[in-house]
């Protein structure tokens, strides 16, 4: 029962012995466990150490609170099994690598996954989605495998964003203006940077790529990830495209300012979302799609917003709100 604290079956017997008598002598104990002196004593001092039990002179033991006692030594054990577990972590990124250098070096092919079938495609990309731990950057843009700009595929990215970010991922997103173009998009990109993603936004993006964990990489061959992707394990490659990733991340505008917090009366949501899409350099047309209504309507909430900036220009417009620390 207690064996996950640490406490071995004979010495929970000695326990639950001690529990049930008064100040009880070694011989007592003994006697109740069945076991010699000696062994019982030793059982005893192992308690002791566990802060379960202590000695009260002449040789007599008591239990102490096992609510208090168990709670404690449990709350040890969890610290104990957390440092455990993120040392193996701390690990497994060396063992992957010392791994895949070693096919590597007897199969070339293994630095590489090249996969076409779009049956294929799907279930590779799910089982790495699956499989993250600690890290996922992702350069994005189209195409796309998946229903980008439904609802539903708005509800899933952002449940699996909180789950990962619960878990302590560093999830960081450059996006493009190719990417933020589907309806309701750059609404979804914003409420998942609210979430815990770390996102950034360029103009233009030469290629999509995921990276998981820092020990692969997902890339497009050519056209797009309908056609055939690869998987780069740990190589030279690998490095190569994390040193771009860091790259592009650097020349990246955030978006979503980290002084917002900071500011006494911050944007609407929907202001939020019409300053970003106005310093990203879309015109109405593409406002009113991410919006989802026409495009008088579009101007006129622009006219708005720039009403409330003190605005006369779009360019003025995108000052006043980073002077606001809303972008």
């Amino acid at each position: 029962m207690l064996e996950a604290v640490g406490v071995s079956p004979f010495d929970e017997t000695v326990y639950r012995a001690v529990l049930s008598g008064q100040q009880c002598t070694v011989a007592d104990l003994a006697e109740s466990a069945g076991a010699g002196v000696a062994r019982t004593g030793q059982a005893l001092e192992r308690l002791a150490d566990l802060g379960l039990v202590r000695g009260v002179g002449r040789g007599r033991w008591e239990a102490m609170s096992p609510r208090s006692a168990l709670t404690a030594l449990l709350h040890r054990r969890r610290s104990e099994a957390e440092t455990m577990y993120g040392e193996v972590e701390a690990e497994l990124s060396g063992l992957h690598r010392l791994y895949w250098a070693n096919q590597l070096r007897s199969d070339p092919e293994a630095l590489v996954e090249v996969l076409s079938a779009p049956e294929t495609i799907a279930r590779r990309i799910d089982e790495v989605n699956r499989s993250v731990t600690t890290h996922l950057w992702t350069l994005d843009k189209p195409p796309y495998l998946d229903a980008v700009g439904q609802p539903h595929f708005h509800e899933q990215e952002k449940t699996t964003t909180r789950e990962w970010v619960e878990r302590g991922v560093d999830i960081r997103g450059v996006y493009c203006l190719e990417s933020i173009d589907p309806p309701g998009r750059m609404e979804t990109v914003l409420r998942l940077a609210a979430l815990g993603e770390k996102s950034r936004l360029l103009r233009h993006l030469p290629f999509k790529a995921r990276i998981v964990d820092r020990r692969v990489a997902m890339v497009p061959l050519t056209g797009g990830s309908k056609e055939s992707i690869v998987l780069v394990h740990p190589s030279g490659l690998l490095d190569g495209l994390m040193e771009l990733f860091e790259a592009y991340w650097e020349r990246a505008e955030p978006l979503l300012a980290q002084q917002a917090e900071e500011v006494e009366e911050g944007p609407s949501e929907e202001e939020l979302v019409l300053v970003r899409l106005l310093h990203a350099g879309f015109k109405d047309q593409a406002i009113a799609r991410q919006l989802g209504v026409s495009v008088r309507t579009a101007t006129r909430r622009v006219a708005a917003l720039m009403r409330t900036l003190d605005a006369d220009t779009r360019f003025q417009a995108g000052v006043r709100a980073r002077e606001r620390g809303w972008i």
